[in-house]
C-alpha cells in the first residue's frame, strides 16, 4: 500500500514538473513579443539570462558539485555560446516581425535538425521513413517561412528563427555528454552562467535601458529569466530523471499548440492558416521521424 501511495505521489510530482516545464517554456514566444515593445532585442536576452545566470549560481553554491573538467570546457563553451546567447539573439530579433506563434512553429523543426547533425557527424542511423518525415517538416517550416512577406530574404525574421531552430539543435547534440557525466540541473547551471557572461557587451544598454521600459515589460523580463530560463529547466531535468529523455521527448510536441494559444490569449495574436498548416505539416514531419526514422534493434 505504502508503495502504490509513493508511486502516485512520484507520478503526480512528475506530471506537475511536466505541466511546469512545457507552460514556462511555452509562455517564451508571447511574453518575448510582450517585452519587445519597448525593450531592444538582445539587451533583453542580457536581462533575461543575467537573471537566470544568478539563480543557477544560486543552485551551484547550494549544491556545490565541484568545477567541470577542463577538457569538458570547450564544450560548455560552444553550448552557451550557441545554445544560449546567439540563438536567444536570433529569437528575439526574429520574434520583432514574426509572430510568436509562427515562431514556436519554426523551431519545432529543431529534432529534425538535430537528427541532421547526429546522422552527419556522430554515424546515427536513419530509416527510409525517417528522411521522408525530415522532408516532410522542412516542407513545413517553407509554408511558414514563405507566408512572412520578407520571404527568404537574408536577416529576415523568419529566417532568424529557423538559424535559432539550428542553434537549438547543436545545443541539444552538443550537450548530452555533459548532462549525462554532470548532471541535467549542474550542467544547465554553468551553460547558464556562460551563455549570460557572452552577453556582457550588452549589459550597459540593458542597465540603462530598464529604468525607461514599462512595468509590464520588467514584469516580462523577471517572468523570462525565472520560468523559461531557470524554472522549466529545472522541472524538465525532474521528469527525465524519473521517466528517462526517450520516455518524455514526445511531450515537446505540445509546445507549439500551447504556445499559439498562450500567445492568442496574451497579445490577442491569431495564426494565419498559412501557418497553422505548416505548422500541421512540421509536427507531422517532427512525429513521423521520431517514432519510424530510427532503425529498430535486432532481438538475438
Amino acid at each position: 500500500m505504502k508503495r502504490s501511495l509513493a508511486s502516485v505521489e512520484t507520478a503526480t510530482g512528475t506530471a506537475l514538473a511536466a505541466i511546469v516545464a512545457l507552460l514556462s517554456w511555452a509562455s517564451a514566444y508571447p511574453v518575448t513579443r510582450v517585452a519587445l515593445r519597448d525593450m531592444p532585442a538582445i539587451p533583453l536576452a542580457a536581462a533575461r539570462y543575467g537573471l537566470a545566470a544568478v539563480l543557477a549560481i544560486g543552485w551551484l553554491l547550494w549544491k556545490r558539485p565541484g568545477v567541470p573538467a577542463r577538457a569538458d570546457w570547450p564544450r560548455f563553451l560552444l553550448c552557451g555560446a550557441v545554445g544560449i546567447t546567439l540563438y536567444n539573439i536570433l529569437f528575439n530579433t526574429g520574434e520583432e516581425t514574426v509572430s510568436a506563434g509562427a515562431a514556436s512553429l519554426i523551431i519545432a523543426s529543431a529534432p529534425i535538425l538535430a537528427t541532421m547533425i547526429a546522422v552527419t557527424l556522430m554515424g546515427e542511423k536513419l530509416t527510409g521513413w525517417g528522411w521522408t518525415g525530415s522532408l516532410i517538416s522542412f516542407a513545413g517550416v517553407a509554408v511558414i517561412v514563405l507566408n512572412g512577406r520578407r520571404e527568404l530574404a537574408f536577416g529576415s525574421g523568419a529566417v532568424l528563427v529557423l538559424g535559432c531552430a539550428l542553434c537549438g539543435a547543436i545545443y541539444t547534440t552538443a550537450q548530452r555528454k555533459l548532462v549525462l557525466r554532470y548532471g541535467a540541473l549542474n550542467a544547465i547551471a554553468w551553460i547558464l552562467i556562460i551563455g549570460a557572461a557572452l552577453l556582457a557587451p550588452w549589459w550597459g544598454t540593458m542597465i540603462r535601458a530598464l529604468p525607461t521600459v514599462s512595468p509590464l515589460t520588467r514584469f516580462s523580463i523577471l517572468e523570462l529569466g525565472i520560468f523559461p530560463a531557470a524554472l522549466g529547466y529545472a522541472a524538465w531535468g525532474h521528469v527525465i530523471a524519473v521517466r528517462g529523455a526517450a520516455r518524455t521527448a514526445a511531450l515537446l510536441y505540445l509546445l507549439p499548440p500551447l504556445a499559439v494559444v498562450m500567445a492568442w490569449l496574451l497579445t490577442g495574436e491569431c495564426p494565419t492558416l498559412e501557418t497553422l498548416l505548416g505548422g500541421a505539416i512540421v509536427m507531422g514531419g517532427v512525429i513521423l521521424t521520431n517514432t519510424r526514422g530510427k532503425p529498430r534493434r535486432a532481438v538475438l
